[in-house]
């Protein structure tokens, strides 16, 4: 079986991977992002005579170390400013399969798409799908957002790592039907950073047309940045490197690694996600809660959902949270809620209490915290689109980590394990678990994901029938031990956060 590809900018190299699928590593889609294009829209990538070795990944996005890259086994030792690389697996050169596109999470700060983790082999040769994994840039070099402070002098939209995402879909367009991909059947999907980006790209009329289906994994689109916001950080990072706003263009004169030195500095993960896709008028011209409303979206099937436990993945970076009491959660609780924190401690413990669960202050705040920054948000984003677009459904993960004792419960990014091969990263077996019972679970997630990417439904014969999901059922599949349907999970949790002034 033949290993080169001929692609419009030249003939790559690739190799035989697991499964006997073929690999593709290190595909440029863009021009490297340096010097004058910091800051930049990508470009296309210029043409290479002679055949490039595909065999090897590129230079991931530049970025720092983090306790939580440590905890999720994300040690990357290649990381470069010049990091515009994708990767493909697929079964075979002939034919015309679905597509999947992945964008990596990682708080728009760490990760990559080259991760060990996300090995496309045994998913393209398990589902017969063409799968793609994209590196974007990262942190102010992906997304500082400059025109709103400093104009002309620095005009980035804060979008420019979003628009990376868009070349290298425009790159899918254009090139994937040479290993085997059917560029009219495209689904993009991604967990965490990736799935605000596809949130951020139901919003970007320059993605129209470069995909065809979207699954969200723990992200929606209330988390994207008001240029206000996002301006806080641009102007931290200027005082920092002693500029003015009118001065910003100068960033562009920095060393790289003097502008991540200055990131860590100023806008440190521990404080918050301080890099995000930013609403800000152009590139994403207005909410995507706005657009998808409106039926903009009505022609994308979306599946989207959440793990049980989210906030608790990040419950080590909050020294007061294991001695949270009830002063402390009633104080964190009016924050949240603008007021009615006391409604909501009564409605999460009461809800809490009748499943069994246990409602001490640290677990109340818990739950909270993660149904307003990611379940509700990505149930309204289901429901929105559910009224135009019949092929929406949901999902919420129930598997609990083993890790720490179990503590973790099913936090944040606990899923990729599964969907990916709890063989791909050996660092993940700890956090994920392993056996027979996370064996079967990851079987049903991958034939879920793939099931959709094939047809717009992730139904199959190894779960029960999964439902549309709508606003009058809200029919949800339970993806854990056991694997169920119910209706209105959490839902007087859910409702809270949905009534007006909440």
């Amino acid at each position: 079986m033949t290993t080169i590809v001929k692609t419009s900018h030249g003939s790559l190299q690739g190799e035989r991977a697991a499964g006997g699928s073929l690999s593709f590593r290190g595909i440029p889609f863009a021009k490297p992002p340096l010097g004058p294009l910091r800051f930049r829209a990508p470009e296309p990538p210029p043409p290479w005579t002679g055949t490039r070795d595909a065999t090897h990944p590129g230079h991931a996005a530049l970025q720092a170390a983090s306790p939580i890259g440590d905890l999720l086994g994300i040690k990357l030792s290649d990381v470069h400013e010049d990091c515009l690389y994708l990767n493909v697996w697929t079964p075979a050169l002939d034919g015309r399969r679905p597509v999947m596109v992945w964008f990596h999470g990682g708080a728009f700060v760490i990760g990559a798409g080259s991760q060990p983790l996300y090995d496309g082999a045994g998913l393209a040769a398990r589902g017969d799908v063409v799968v793609v994994t994209v590196n974007y840039r990262l942190g102010l070099f992906g997304f500082l957002h400059g025109k709103t402070l400093c104009g002309d002098a620095l005009a980035s939209s804060g979008n420019e790592g979003i628009l990376d995402q868009i070349a290298a879909l425009r790159w899918v367009r254009d090139e994937i039907a040479a290993f085997g991909g059917d560029p009219t059947n495209v689904t993009i999907f991604g967990e965490s950073a990736g799935s605000i980006s596809i949130a951020a790209i139901l919003g970007t009329p320059a993605a129209d047309g470069l995909y065809h289906k979207a699954i969200l994994q723990s992200g929606s689109a209330n988390l994207l940045a008001t240029p206000e916001a996002a301006s806080k950080a641009t102007a931290a990072v200027l005082a920092e490197a002693g500029l003015s706003p009118q001065e910003a263009g100068r960033l562009r004169d920095l060393p790289a690694a003097r502008l991540l030195e200055i990131q860590d500095k100023v806008t440190p993960r521990s404080g918050g996600m301080s890099y995000a896709p930013v609403v800000d008028g152009e590139v994403v011209p207005r909410s995507p809660f706005d657009v998808v409303a409106e039926g903009g979206r009505a022609g994308v099937p979306m599946l989207i959902g959440t793990t049980a436990d989210e906030l608790k993945l990040f419950q080590f970076m909050d020294p007061s949270f294991a001695s949270l009491d009830e002063p402390g959660l009633l104080a964190r609780a009016e924050a949240l809620t603008r007021g009615h924190g006391k409604e909501a401690i009564e409605v999460y413990r009461s809800s809490r209490a009748a499943r069994g669960e246990s409602t001490t202050p640290a677990e109340t705040w818990s739950a909270m915290n993660t149904d307003q920054v990611f379940r509700y948000p990505a149930m309204r984003l289901a429901e929105l689109q559910s009224a135009h677009q019949p092929q929406t459904f949901a999902y919420l993960f129930t598997w609990k980590s083993p890790a720490m004792g179990g503590v973790l419960g099913s936090c944040h990014a606990l899923e990729l394990a599964f969907l990916w091969g709890l063989e791909n990263d050996p660092a993940m077996t700890t956090f994920a678990g392993s056996g027979p019972a996370a064996e079967t679970l990851s079987n049903r997630v991958q034939d879920a994901w793939l099931a959709f990417a094939r047809t717009g439904n992730p139904g199959h014969g190894g779960l029960p029938e999964w439902p549309r999901y709508d606003a009058s059922r809200r029919a949800t599949m339970l993806l854990g031990d056991s694997c169920h349907v119910e209706n209105g999970p959490r839902e007087p949790e859910r409702a809270f956060w949905a009534a007006p002034g909440a």
